[in-house]
């Protein structure tokens, strides 16, 4: 009974995504407490699931969870779409017909989708992405095309965890990772946030007029300040050539005489590290300080 009842409120939850705890408790005919203890074991089972309180409050899925791939095999789907055409055509139940709806499209969503457009595609994904990546980037392609304001569960790199309403502008793809900028209700402010860093998202129902913004006003260098940044020239063994092209760009690299010479401002940070990763085939010419940051790297290394 317990699972039964876990599943139809997971199916609740996808339909309506947000939903409050009273609603549930009628339905199933169960009390409060029993059914945020079948919360909380959804959410620990990794089903995005959370309690929201406030003007956006409720128990809510977020709008970026599909049901995983393999949830239903091929011959269930199947099954289940017939059953309800049968249904449907027999009664005229426009609620069947609603249902079968959401079970074609949640079929079509399983399928890794890539972005085409003209001769470009564009796979938003990442590696071992199962789906999840997508799904929010579909979420948030949506927001943006209907001025939809969103209240996303957000990561940032020192790892600080924040809840927010945001309403999306515009993605970015910038060095191969994606970025929506919206307006960021906390801040009031715009700011940009890598789409990967979204834990959860969901829609709040509310939307907004877009404000007048130029390309100008989007920051596309909104990884490192100037101070971040290290004017390095770096010697390259034609070996590490190809690694070499990938990260540096294969236009930042000119032969000179018999070497192979690279001239670019890179960030400092982890800097080092990256061209250790490189097993001695890259070598720092310029500037001294960060030649002596490797040196002393790979003397640490060697001492054990």
């Amino acid at each position: 009974m317990k699972y039964r009842i876990m599943v139809k409120i997971l199916a609740t939850l996808l339909s309506k995504r947000k939903v409050t705890a009273k609603e549930l408790a009628d339905k199933y005919e169960v009390s409060l407490r029993t059914v945020y203890r079948y919360i909380e074991d959804l959410s620990v089972a990794g089903i995005p699931i959370d309690v929201v309180r406030g003007r956006y409050g409720g128990i809510t899925i977020s709008d970026a969870y599909r049901l995983p791939a393999g949830y239903f095999t091929r011959e269930e789907y199947q099954a289940a779409c017939n059953a309800l055409n049968a249904w449907a055509a027999q009664v005229g139940d426009e609620a069947a017909l609603s249902a079968l709806d959401k079970i074609e499209r949640q079929r079509k969503d399983d399928k890794r989708e890539l972005a085409v457009s003209g001769n470009i595609i564009v796979d938003g994904g990442v590696w071992g992405d199962t789906g999840a990546y997508s799904d929010k980037m579909k979420a948030c392609e949506r927001a943006v095309n209907e001025c939809a304001s969103v209240q996303i569960d957000y990561i940032s790199r020192e790892g600080e965890h924040s809840r927010r309403v945001i309403d999306p502008y515009v993605l970015i793809l910038k060095r191969n990772v994606w970025y929506v900028y919206a307006f960021c209700h906390t801040k009031q402010d715009f700011r940009t946030f890598k789409i990967g860093r979204i834990k959860k998202l969901w829609f709040t129902g509310g939307h907004f007029e877009r404000k007048e913004i130029s390309k100008e006003d989007i920051p596309l260098d909104f990884f490192y300040t100037p101070d971040e940044m290290t004017d390095v020239t770096l010697e390259i063994e034609r070996s590490a050539l190809a690694d070499a092209e990938e990260w540096l760009g294969v236009d930042s690299i000119e032969p000179r005489g018999n070497a192979l010479i690279c001239e670019v401002k890179l960030p400092s940070d982890g800097l080092a590290n990256k061209i250790l990763s490189f097993g001695g085939a890259v070598k720092v010419l310029a500037p001294q300080s960060l030649a002596d940051e490797v040196k002393s790297i790979a003397g640490r290394i060697c001492a054990g």
